[in-house]
């Protein structure tokens, strides 16, 4: 797919200049509409103003689950759909959708019972307690509606004494805990852009394009303007979706459409370092309520801790920042379940804040907002153009938020579905090897074809699934017969490695490699060192100048440290 980049796409737009269907939004919902979509060969564009998954899919709690806490205000059917959804992702991107052992502290036998038939039934109340007994009912009830497909095992109990052993640092005035099973996203942003390069492959006529932005609307035509090279490109479709998230009611403006449908929330998440609490979470997360009622975390993840979240109302997604008042809040409710844990500012190693796209909603507590999905239908003005406006949802229910908006499409383009997303294998998820025995013979047999070493190639597949077959052969292939090697300040990745990321996956800055393709910063891995390196490959591969090398930099450089992260020369 080297041929087909960004480029390529405007290039081909400009020719044509219709579609019958304009995706405006590269987040999880645009990716997965994208996807589904192209599928049914369906020509479409998809555009994002910056880069796929730059916005809240790249900044989420990063967890694949069923919506636990949703029981407690009755949406059942948001459960169910969830717990399926989060299911079939364990089952269709095992690559990178992984199951995660999940322990519920509690503190008493009989609290929140009160609290929660009244939240049940749509009365306020705050509850900041949940007990023996409504946990085992939630549990209960959550076991069973997640039945279908699934694949991992239902909830236990145990007692005090017993948790404690298991996990000795945990708040010991503890009654019990409750061990469940969820799910969680290891690369959300690599999924993402996996979901694109699947709509790609699969439909000739589909085209995606990032750092495109409306211009103006005149008539039924979209003025698309090209970031980077400033261009204006006409385009008029059949249907138009807005998939902005939080940015939903700023994309309707630019088509001409007044609308407040989104009231977002700002949730922020902490990567820290902790070693001892890591070893003792063995893999597992701690899922706890804190003493204002509201659902925290805390889960190893790239050999860290992820911590979350806050839940704030904002009316500016573009200024969105993890602030030092959420960290304090943040460090404090995970002292109320891990007293002993010694854990300050030196701790932290990243810091990451998102905007939830919600609906508008006039209720103070952003807890009681729905995490449900809808869709919003206007029209361009003065035409019959639906512009389909996809508020809410999350990333467990990408699929089928996406399945519900692909056949509303299809039946305004009087077309009909030719191909399930149910069951099909996303990027690096198809043949994934399912077991460790499998896992040795595919490494094994990957290694030789690619000459390359055994951990090589088992550090591949964790990055990439399946698709390290295709990053594999790049390396040992490429046309310049110049041999791969190791980076000096990273020998994890490779020259070749990068050069991939830059000639096949759509770069078009710095960042979008460093934060998003691959999971450079993510992982801490990220130095002076290393941002030079990979500039000076880019700058190889994209044709970069001085000049623009050096704005490339500076620009990763900003966004580090916006995460929190300095980096030393």
């Amino acid at each position: 797919m080297t041929e087909r980049t960004r480029e390529f796409f405007l290039d081909r737009l400009a020719q044509r200049r219709h579609v019958s269907v304009l995706i405006v939004g590269g987040g999880i919902n645009g990716a997965g509409l994208f996807r589904d979509l192209s599928l049914q060969q369906i020509d479409c564009l998809l555009i994002d103003k910056a880069d796929f998954a730059s916005g809240a899919s790249s900044a989420s709690s990063r967890l694949i689950h069923g919506g636990l806490k949703y029981l407690e205000t009755g949406e059942f059917r948001l459960v169910a759909e969830s717990t399926l959804e989060r299911n079939l992702l364990l089952k269709n991107a095992p690559h990178f959708v992984r199951p995660l052992e999940t322990i519920l502290p509690i503190h008493s036998y009989f609290g929140g019972i009160v609290a929660s038939t009244l939240r049940f039934f749509g009365v306020k109340s705050k509850l900041a307690d949940r007990g023996m007994i409504i946990s085992k009912l939630g549990l209960s009830i959550y076991d069973f509606l997640g039945r279908r497909h699934r694949t991992m095992p239902p909830h236990h109990v145990a007692l005090r004494r017993r948790s404690l052993q298991g996990l000795p640092l945990l708040d010991p005035a503890i009654k019990a805990t409750a061990t469940y099973f969820d799910a969680q996203v290891t690369q959300a942003e690599r999924l993402n852009y996996e979901l694109v390069s699947d709509g790609l492959a699969v439909c000739k006529e589909a085209a995606a394009a990032n750092y495109v932005t409306i211009d103006h609307v005149q008539g039924d035509t979209v003025w698309l303007r090209d970031l980077v090279s400033d261009r204006l490109l006409p385009a008029t479709a059949t249907v138009i979706v807005n998939a902005g998230g939080a940015w939903i009611d700023n994309v309707n403006r630019s088509l001409g459409i007044e609308r407040r449908y989104i009231g977002g929330t700002k949730g922020s998440h902490l990567i820290v370092g902790h070693p001892e609490l890591q070893a003792q979470l063995r893999g597992r997360m701690v899922y706890f309520g804190s003493k204002d009622g509201r659902i925290c975390f805390v889960y190893p993840f790239m050999n860290q801790l992820l911590v979350g979240s806050t839940d704030i109302r904002v009316d500016d997604p573009e200024g969105a920042r993890c602030e030092d008042g959420e960290i304090e809040y943040m460090v404090a409710v995970l002292r109320e379940i891990f007293p002993r844990v010694k854990l300050d500012a030196s701790n932290i190693r990243f810091r990451y804040s998102g905007v939830r796209p919600l609906p508008y909603s006039d209720s103070a507590d952003p807890g009681d907002v729905s995490r449900d999905h809808v869709v919003h239908v206007d029209h361009l003005p003065d035409t019959s153009i639906p512009v389909l406006s996809l508020v809410g949802g999350k990333w467990t229910t990408f699929r089928g938020f996406s399945e519900v908006v692909a056949d509303d499409t299809l039946k305004r383009l009087a077309r009909s579905r030719v191909a399930s997303t149910r069951g099909r294998a996303i990027g690096g998820g198809r043949g994934f090897p399912p077991t460790p025995a499998d896992r040795v013979v595919w490494i094994t047999e990957l290694a030789a074809r690619s000459s390359i070493s055994i951990q090589r190639a088992e550090t591949l597949l964790s990055r990439y699934g399946t698709s390290a077959t295709a990053v594999a052969l790049f390396c040992s292939l490429l046309h310049d017969a110049v041999s791969d090697s190791p980076l000096e300040s990273e020998p994890s990745y490779t020259a070749h490695e990068i050069r991939y990321f830059c000639e096949i996956e759509m770069i078009t800055h710095l960042s979008d490699l460093v934060f998003r393709r691959a999971a450079i910063a993510l992982s801490g891995l990220l130095s002076g060192a290393l941002l030079d390196e990979i500039a000076a490959i880019a700058a190889r591969v994209l044709k970069w100048d001085s000049i623009r090398v050096g704005r490339e930099i500076e620009a990763v450089r900003n966004t580090a440290q916006r995460h929190g992260v300095v980096l030393q020369d």
